[in-house]
C-alpha cells in the first residue's frame, strides 16, 4: 500500500484471486460474485463451493467432465503458474490429462480439495514475493492468467453443480 492508501497493483489482483478462491468477506461487497453473507453464508468461492460436495456428487459426469475433473485441472494450473515464473518449468504440461480421473473416494475427494487449497496458497506465497519487483509482463501476464483461469473454472464448476441438483 502507499501511504496515500492507495492499493498496489499485486494486492489489488490478489484481492480478485482471493475472492475467486476463498469467496467474498462476510458482509462485504465484491468485485465479481455474489456477496457472502455477514454470517458467512452464501459463499460462492471455489474453496467453499467445492466444499459442500461429497465425492459421489464431485464425480458425476456433467457433460463430459466432473466437478472434481475440473478441480483437479485448477489446481495443477495454479501449481504450473508457480513453477513457470518461479523455476523456468517449461513443461510439458498433461492438461487434457489433468481432468482425470473424473471420479474420486472420499478420501481422494479430501486429497483433491487440500490440494486446490495448497495450489492457491503457494501462488499467493510466490505472487508476493513479485510484490516490490518492477511490474513485467511476465508477473502480471501470469497473475492474471491464473486468475482468469480459476475463475473460468469456478463458473463451470458452479454451473455443473446447478446441473447436479448439488449444494451449491
Amino acid at each position: 500500500m502507499s501511504n496515500e492508501g492507495t492499493q498496489s497493483w499485486m494486492d489489488g489482483l490478489l484481492d480478485i484471486l482471493r475472492e475467486a478462491v476463498e469467496g467474498g468477506e462476510p458482509g462485504q461487497g465484491t468485485a465479481f460474485l455474489d456477496g457472502t453473507g455477514a454470517d458467512g453464508s452464501g459463499n460462492h468461492g471455489l474453496l467453499a463451493t467445492l466444499a459442500r460436495l461429497g465425492a459421489g456428487e464431485a464425480s458425476r459426469d456433467v457433460n463430459g467432465t466432473s466437478v472434481a475433473g475440473q478441480a483437479r485441472h485448477t489446481a495443477l494450473h495454479m501449481e504450473v503458474v508457480v513453477r513457470w515464473e518461479r523455476d523456468g518449468e517449461r513443461g510439458p504440461f498433461d492438461w487434457k490429462g489433468s481432468f482425470h480421473p473424473a471420479e474420486v473416494n472420499t478420501q481422494d475427494w479430501v486429497g483433491l480439495q487440500a490440494r486446490v487449497r495448497q495450489a492457491y496458497d503457494e501462488l499467493v506465497a510466490f505472487a508476493r514475493t513479485q510484490a516490490d519487483l518492477p511490474v513485467t509482463g511476465d508477473a502480471t501476464g501470469g497473475l492474471t492468467g491464473a486468475i482468469a483461469h480459476v475463475a473460468y473454472h469456478l463458473g463451470a464448476i458452479r454451473q455443473m453443480v446447478k446441473a447436479l441438483g448439488a449444494g451449491g
